[in-house]
């Protein structure tokens, strides 16, 4: 299997909303941004996958060389091998990709979060700056495609927090602020002991309206002459944004289960926004 074979099997394999919107591009930019989707699941699995906390740091620091050997021109990994054939293309940098690790290193040192900038802190690690190294791939002319990214990747991974509360409880992790939880009169054990309860309605409400004013805030800084580029990024949000419309209407109850859109649901989504550019979902959400 070639590198960007393993790549495409990597991600198809997770059932992410972003394969679908890579099914649109271009075969180079489908390939680049597959292996950098393909990156971030490898670093992200060490975390979910290794019981041992020293044996993640060593997987991560690895990696870490993987990053170092792809702007040298010798990684060894396939993933890492995939992704440097389109370093220099694209304009990829190290640093956001060690800021990607650095993230994964959070999980393991920290499992609650004070307050939202701590957590903003976090989800910029865990996608904020996913989302720039996206926006490169599918190309920019404005710096301020780059805000747009970096806030979306923030709206995008709101939305896996609010998604995932009772699957990260499981796991020994709750990434609901703190300072949040207590205004709610939401306690740890709550979480923990998956107690659904009409405060917990409230504290979610509120996490779900910060994730709705950062889907805004992208949207208003999307400049229209790249809109037509970053149009994966806009097939994403128009997904991750059914989601939560689809969770809110549930009731928030995702501690006792995982609510997802079906694949049919998903493609033709990516596909309504690929055809229209992404006219009306933009204005949509920019109202948020």
């Amino acid at each position: 299997m070639n590198p960007d074979d393993y790549c495409q099997q990597k991600a198809a394999r997770s059932g992410s909303s972003f394969y679908y919107a890579f099914l649109f591009l271009p075969p180079e930019q489908r390939k680049a941004i597959t292996a950098l989707y393909a990156f971030c699941r490898e670093v992200d699995d060490i975390v979910d996958d290794t019981s041992e906390p020293s044996v993640a740091r060593m997987k991560l620091a690895w990696w870490r060389t993987q990053v170092e050997q792809m702007f040298e021109g010798t990684p060894d990994h396939p993933v890492a091998i995939a992704l440097a054939r389109h370093v220099r293309t694209f304009g990829l940098r190290p640093d956001p990709l060690y800021a990607v690790i650095e993230g994964m290193e959070m999980d393991l040192d920290q499992f609650r979060y004070a307050d939202w900038d701590a957590l903003r802190k976090y989800c910029w690690h865990a996608a904020g700056v996913v989302g720039e190294l996206s926006a490169a791939i599918f190309g920019h002319t404005d710096p301020r495609t780059l805000v747009y990214a970096e806030t979306l990747g923030l709206a995008f991974q709101m939305t896996n927090i609010i998604r995932d509360v009772g699957d990260d409880a499981r796991r020994g992790r709750i990434y609901l602020p703190a300072d949040e939880m207590e205004r709610f009169e939401v306690t740890v054990a709550d979480i923990l002991d998956a107690r659904h309860s009409e405060r917990f309605e409230a504290l979610m409400a509120f996490q779900t309206q910060r994730a709705l004013q950062l889907y805004g805030e992208a949207m208003r800084a999307l400049p229209e002459a790249d809109r037509r580029a970053q149009r994966p990024g806009l097939m994403m949000a128009a997904i991750y944004h059914a989601l939560l419309a689809e969770i809110q209407r549930d009731r928030w109850h995702v501690l006792d289960q995982r609510i997802a859109l079906t694949p049919i649901r998903k493609f033709w989504l990516a596909w309504k926004v690929w055809v229209t550019g992404g006219r009306g979902l933009v204005e949509r959400l920019a109202g948020s």
